[in-house]
Parts: C-alpha cells; sequence; structure tokens
C-alpha cells in the first residue's frame, strides 16, 4: 500500500474508506470545520488550482490543510520562543530572540516585531481567550512596543521582557485551567 499523505489527519479503516483522525480541525478564524476536508477524493485545491497527491509526489498543496487545535498551539509557542528566545549570546545565558534583532531598526523594526506580537494576541482570542486574558496580553504587548521604541534601552528592555513568551505561557496557562 502506498502512502498516504497527512496520513496523522486520516486513516484507512478495514473496508478502506477514509475516515478522520480524533484532534478537532479549527480554521484559520478559529471555526471548527466539519466534513471530508478538502483533497478527500484525491484532489487537493490550492491557491494555484488542483493538484493531485500520490503519484506525481507533489504535495505542495498540503501545507495549506487546516491546522488542529494543537498544531496551533504548537505554531504560537514556536513562533514566540523564535521572537523573544531562539538565540544565546555567546560565552552567557542570555537569550534574544528576532524580535530583539528586528528591533535595532529605528521605529519601523518595532512598528514590525509588535505587529507579530498582536498576530499572536489574535491567535490566541481566535483559539478562544476570553477578554481579561486578551487584555493582559495587549498590555504586554503596548509595554514591549511603546518601551521598544526607546533607542538601545528599548532594545535591553525586548530582549529581558519577552512580552511574546509572556502571553503564550499566560494563555497556556489559562487553557490548563479550562475543562475538557
Amino acid at each position: 500500500m502506498k502512502s498516504m499523505p497527512n496520513d496523522d489527519l486520516f486513516s484507512r479503516d478495514n473496508a478502506g474508506a477514509r475516515r478522520s483522525a480524533r484532534a478537532k480541525i479549527i480554521d484559520q478564524d478559529g471555526r471548527e470545520v466539519h466534513g471530508d476536508p478538502p483533497g478527500a477524493d484525491g484532489f487537493q485545491t490550492g491557491p494555484f488550482g488542483a493538484f493531485q497527491h500520490g503519484a506525481s509526489g507533489f504535495e505542495f498543496a498540503a501545507a495549506f490543510q487546516p491546522l488542529t487545535r494543537e498544531q496551533r498551539l504548537a505554531r504560537l509557542d514556536a513562533i514566540a520562543k523564535l521572537l523573544d528566545v531562539a538565540f544565546v549570546v555567546p560565552g552567557t545565558k542570555v537569550r534574544y530572540g528576532i524580535d530583539g534583532l528586528i528591533g535595532l531598526v529605528p521605529v519601523i523594526g518595532d512598528l514590525i516585531t509588535t505587529a507579530f506580537s498582536l498576530w499572536l494576541v489574535r491567535e490566541a482570542r481566535a483559539l478562544g481567550a476570553p477578554w481579561h486574558i486578551t487584555a493582559r496580553m495587549l498590555s504586554n504587548v503596548a509595554v514591549d512596543g511603546v518601551v521598544g521604541l526607546v533607542p538601545v534601552a528599548g532594545d535591553a528592555f525586548d530582549v529581558m521582557f519577552r512580552a511574546n513568551m509572556r502571553n503564550v505561557r499566560m494563555f497556556k496557562r489559562w487553557l490548563d485551567r479550562q475543562p475538557r
């Protein structure tokens, strides 16, 4: 039997019919996706039309499949780590991310990193964050963005404050307290 794309999302039962796995699939707007996903008939519709899986080996469109809640949480965590703690200053235990590097570009760099931080808040909201968690996340982004505008001292503050890691940690703590 040849390998199927997205084996983690789908499996075949004894009759060979496709059935979906247990994990919920949530679209980019936080809504649960029901029914057969695009591509259940062997074709995947992507931004460039329909591509067949398997025979040609071309599975580019598989990247456009809806993500599960767990995958979206992992993406939030990975982006926060990239922004805040991806690198280590050699010879020290000081960690920094691309937020600190991009923030070195006056004004524009801070606006770009604030936009990334706001996207993380939007994604948390789409995953169900209540207003009080969202408000605290937005206040962390505001503090990081405003203080980050100060040359040199603001960049040092960005490295130490780590607003994105704080926000993801706060959101995950809230999620852990919710009934499943």
